[in-house]
């Protein structure tokens, strides 16, 4: 309470919302509260004026405990950098959040953000059972998973470009998140910025131009309870997770909550079988001026038969059927992974107006698979066998040759970030001033060692994987890989907050060096992004806004079979420009915007070499809308209409047509309702609904639509003076077949799945 009343009473006394700071963030997010009146003014009111708030505070004083915050704070402060461990308070529903951060930008409410955002809560993570973050980042119509669960890996397209699991930040740093997905159990909350950003976090590992994610990791709150939650995947797959938390000290200044899942047994792939084990810690203190936070992150899975996934021949007439989803078109596949990831993170305030932060993480990752491939190379004729020619994937009856290989990997990652955040005024003009620098450094080593013969197999009725007579060979330097910037800007509020410009810059260095080529390469080179973003409130609840940024990605490193091996392609800007219109109903927000992204295409030339040459654009629509409908019925949906343009192909006689493998439109919806007729049972579902794309740039094929439907309830009751809470979801209730495509790069989605779990907190 000392540390809760005390910010509050230092907030009002330093001149109104201006200086929230985004106070109650934490607290809000640590329990449900009640909404009293404060001095006969709702909070809300209060916020939404800064002359009641100086009023209010010479008048009352303010209990934290009784507060509650909906949709009326996300009309506070155009630029609040917020404090280290806190988030801001989760909008009425509870399932996305009023604001998060955004880097360099400071902590934002959506509001008062130039881009389109989405902050994914704590509840919606437990209430939908997600087991990594793709399972919650479906809810947003711009993005789309393009593999399934239990698969290599977790990677999506967002406004209908990649985005890599890699290129996933953890508290604002790139690197640090195991190398495949972002495990559940240990975040708080999930943020998604649609769009390039370069310019937030500095230029993301996988030169993601779509889009970023970034999950924030669970701290210690002020109630303590421990909570074990028994759990079940179908076919058979079962765990247990607990999450233990407290706080210490005279005023709760040091915080530890720790979090830790393990689960083994069939998931949904025939004769495969996940075993995973994670451990998450988290230890933080929350000062006066000073705050730090530790974070240990060890996550270890061992998969037998993992999800498949293939490309499909670019000259076939027709698109093979999918197989059943829980088919294994390649018997024998084995992927072991070890990551382990330590972060500190640390600000002090040096003045009531200036905040200086740094943060640094060290992450070192192993990757052991027996991976099969169904791109080989021709075989020429002996006297005993005849030749066999190239095989690229499979055909339209879903015959392929099969090579199988170790491919083993290790990487090691650091990932640091410091800076000064500044708030003062210049006669009527407020401003948020920020300056820092990012650093990334990764070395990788891998290997890769291939069977001597391959087989044929089909995805309907898949051979066995052929053996692998030759030794394993351990990881080699393959990669380095440097990143540098340093960046600064500036969000000036005029007129109290009715009109919010921001301007920012970002000088950014990159370093690739490739051990694999004859010479070495070792590539130098640098660019500067600029940011530009206004928001303007012609009401205190409408937001109208217009930016444009500018995303760098690092070259493409070439490698076999193409002709320049070994070359690394210089790195390449993206531009976006996106205007829109964000309103905040009171317990509903909607959000319009209109977005165009470009960037080079990379092709490959008629003498086999890749190159990025010409242009492809994303113009699209987006449409949605977050919040509680009516009192116990709550929900997210939106719509994306997309225009996925080669605008400038290397090939004249694709100008005009569609990116492949990038949607037209999709559709995301969910709702929660708490039923009247029983105390405690909620209802759920959700429709995730995406249209057809092609196979490739000729536009000549097309793939199928496809919808997926989910179900679930939930029921919370006391035994024993023990709160638990039930959960029980089916996700593709119709148990729906259909590829997920990037082209012609494909994998079958899940199958129909329940999920359960009882949590019981004590």
């Amino acid at each position: 309470m000392h540390r809760a009343k005390g910010r509050v009473e230092q907030l009002l006394t330093a001149g109104g919302h201006r200086h929230l700071r985004q106070t109650f963030l934490s607290g809000l997010s640590r329990s449900a509260l009640t909404a009293p009146f404060i001095g006969g003014l709702l909070l809300g009111t209060l916020l939404a004026s800064p002359a009641s708030a100086q009023t209010a505070a010479g008048a009352v004083d303010v209990e934290l405990e009784t507060i509650e915050v909906q949709g009326a704070e996300q009309s506070g402060e155009g630029a609040a950098t917020g404090r280290l461990g806190e988030v801001p308070p989760a909008y009425a529903g509870g399932q996305v959040a009023t604001g998060g951060s955004l880097g360099i930008l400071g902590t934002r409410s959506v509001l008062n953000t130039p881009f389109s955002t989405v902050n994914f809560t704590e509840k919606l993570i437990q209430d939908q059972q997600a087991r990594t973050a793709a399972d919650i980042l479906i809810n947003d119509p711009s993005v789309r998973l393009t593999t399934g669960s239990n698969g290599f890996d977790d990677t999506f397209q967002i406004r209908g470009f990649g985005v890599s699991s890699g290129d996933t930040a953890f508290n604002g740093l790139y690197g640090l998140i195991p190398s495949n997905r972002a495990n559940a159990q240990y975040i708080q909350r999930i943020e998604l910025l649609k769009g390039p950003a370069a310019f937030i976090n500095g230029i993301p590992p996988g030169g993601s131009v779509g889009g970023s994610i970034n999950i924030i990791s669970k701290r210690a709150v002020d109630e303590p309870f421990t909570i074990v939650t028994p759990s079940f995947i179908s076919e058979g797959n079962i765990g247990t997770a607990i999450d233990f938390n407290r706080r210490f000290g005279d005023n709760k200044e040091w915080g530890i909550r720790f979090n830790g899942v393990g689960r083994t047994g069939e998931a949904s792939i025939e004769d495969g079988d996940w075993t995973s084990g994670v451990g998450a810690l988290s230890v933080d203190y929350d000062g006066e001026r000073f705050r730090w936070a530790l974070d240990v992150i060890t996550q270890n899975d061992y998969t037998d038969n993992f999800r498949p996934q293939m490309t499909i021949r670019p000259t076939v007439p027709f698109i093979p059927r999918p197989p059943d989803a829980r088919s294994n078109w390649y018997p024998g596949t084995e992927l072991e992974q070890h990551d382990h990831t330590i972060a500190t993170f640390a600000e002090y305030d040096v003045t009531d107006w200036l905040t200086a932060y740094a943060g640094y993480g060290h992450r070192w990752g192993t990757n052991e698979q027996v991976f099969p491939d169904s791109r080989t190379a021709a075989v020429p004729a002996t006297p005993t066998s005849p030749a066999i020619p190239a095989s690229n994937g499979m055909d339209e009856n879903g015959n392929f040759r099969v090579l199988n290989g170790f491919y083993d990997s290790e990487t090691s990652t650091d990932s640091a970030n410091a800076g000064l955040r500044a708030k003062f005024d210049t006669g009527a003009i407020s401003h948020s001033l920020n300056v820092g620098f990012t650093g990334y450094f990764q070395k990788a080593d891998n290997a890769y060692t291939p069977g001597a013969f391959s087989v044929p197999s089909n995805i309907y009725n898949p051979s066995p994987l052929p053996p692998i007579t030759a030794d394993r060979i351990d990881p080699y330097a393959a990669s380095e890989t440097t990143f540098k910037s340093y960046a600064a800007s500036d969000t000036m509020s005029f007129f109290d907050d009715l009109v919010l410009f921001t301007a920012g810059v970002r000088h950014q260095q990159i370093r690739q060096q490739n051990f694999r080529t004859n010479p070495q390469r070792d590539d130098e080179t640098d660019a500067t992004s600029p940011l530009f973003g206004i928001v303007v409130k012609p009401l205190q609840n409408v937001s109208i806004y217009a930016s444009y940024a500018e995303g760098l990605s690092q070259g493409a490193v070439i490698n076999a079979p193409y002709a320049n091996e070994g070359e690394i392609l210089d790195p390449f800007k993206s531009e976006q420009q996106e205007v829109g219109v964000k309103v905040d109903w009171g317990r509903i927000t909607t959000t319009a915007a209109i977005f165009q992204i470009t960037r080079p295409t990379l092709i490959t030339t008629a003498d086999n070499f890749r190159a990025y040459d010409g242009e492809e654009r994303r113009r699209g629509l987006e449409l949605s809308a977050f919040g509680e409908i009516v009192p116990g019925l709550r929900g997210i949906a939106g719509v994306t209409f997309l225009d996925p343009e080669l605008t400038n192909p290397a090939n004249a006689a694709q100008r005009g047509n569609d990116v492949a493998g990038v949607p037209d439109f999709t559709a995301s919806a969910s709702l929660e309702w708490d039923t009247p007729w029983v105390d405690g049972l909620s209802v759920n579902g959700r429709v995730i609904y995406t249209s057809g794309s092609y196979l490739t740039n000729d536009n000549g094929l097309e793939f199928p639509d496809w919808t997926r439907v989910d179900l679930g309830a939930r029921y919370e009751t006391v035994v024993q003076d023990t709160p638990v809470t039930v959960r029980l979801n089916v996700e593709n209730v119709f148990d729906e077949t259909y590829w997920l495509t990037t082209g012609n790069f494909v994998t079958v989605a899940s199958p129909r799945t329940f999920v359960g779990s009882v949590a019981m907190k004590f």
